[in-house]
């Protein structure tokens, strides 16, 4: 299987790569090669029971569009293509671009040993990207002053809580959705992809919504991980988004919670509180990893945006 890289394409931008993406065969092609790795255009042809003729005009059409590379090679008999997906995930993103961003959206990226308060169980600990930060499974070493270097944080009940500034009582505009994205993965021992734990957000001291982590991942070195961290350990996790506006709360467009934007009194507060943690009724307690810069498969700590 292919290292995880990832390309994300604005709509109305590079039409080139859209276009080839355009076709069942194409596509199909892709996904083999993302499953699969490098092959030559005979092996690909046979796989898809696709006409070689059609599996080489694909592929062409791919490189054009620098979604495929390919590499000759010798072969029994003159030279063969071999041929590699580029990328393993690709987005296309329909949102505003940069400049029509700036008007409407606040961002605030908080780093994840920036937490304000906690109360943590062992497994627990922290982490810079250079070293461990002080003694392991030890909760009150939490509030040491080096958690500030943090890029991964771990417990396995409990909460940290961080306080983010808010921006927009400030600038006096009216909040129309707000949003909290974070990498995270369960947390046990060592590792383990199949050990699930239902991680809570709580906004102002509400509940907004569970996610149910399926693992703690380690089978291969997060993108960001920095390579002394031993790969017994915790590496990546996923990339999960919280919004709040007035319809309810949603994790990754799925309805979360009816908790909605007017339950949280966001006005009468100069700062917005988020907590992280384990609810005390949760049904699987397995903890929780948050990944910061210099950690994992994004390399970014925990994004507040204020649509307003």
């Amino acid at each position: 299987m292919m290292e995880r890289s990832f390309l994300t394409i604005a709509a109305g931008e590079n039409s080139e790569a859209i276009r080839a993406l355009s076709a069942p065969a194409r596509i199909e092609i892709l996904k083999l090669l993302c499953a699969k790795g490098p092959m030559n255009i005979n092996d690909i042809a046979r796989a898809l029971s696709l006409p070689q003729s059609t599996v080489a005009t694909g592929i062409q059409i791919l490189e054009d569009a620098r979604l495929v590379d390919s590499q000759l090679a010798k072969a029994r008999k003159g030279n063969q293509k071999i041929c590699s997906a580029i990328y393993s995930e690709i987005l296309i993103s329909f949102e505003e671009s940069a400049a029509q961003r700036a008007n409407n959206i606040i961002e605030v990226e908080m780093p994840v040993g920036l937490y304000t308060s906690c109360d943590v169980h062992a497994p627990c600990g922290l982490c810079s990207t250079e070293s461990v930060i002080g003694p392991l499974d030890v909760p009150d070493y939490f509030l040491d002053p080096q958690r500030m270097q943090a890029g991964l944080v771990w417990f396995g009940r409990g909460y940290v809580e961080y306080k983010f500034p808010n921006n927009a009582k400030v600038l006096n505009k009216d909040i129309r959705a707000i949003e909290f994205s974070l990498e995270l993965s369960s947390e046990v021992p060592g590792t383990n992809p199949d050990w699930p734990s239902d991680i809570t957000l709580w906004v102002n001291g509400m509940a907004i919504g569970t996610w149910t982590s399926p693992g703690d991942y380690g089978d291969k070195r997060g993108a960001f991980t920095p390579a002394w961290w031993k790969l017994e350990g915790s590496q990546y996790g996923m990339m999960k988004t919280w919004r709040i506006s007035t319809r309810g709360t949603f994790i990754d467009g799925v309805a979360a919670s009816n908790v909605t934007l007017g339950d949280l009194a966001l006005g009468q507060h100069s700062s917005i509180r988020l907590r992280v943690g384990i609810a005390e009724n949760a049904g699987h307690t397995g903890g929780v990893n948050i990944f910061g810069r210099g950690f994992g498969n994004h390399g970014r700590d925990i994004i507040m945006r204020l649509h307003v």
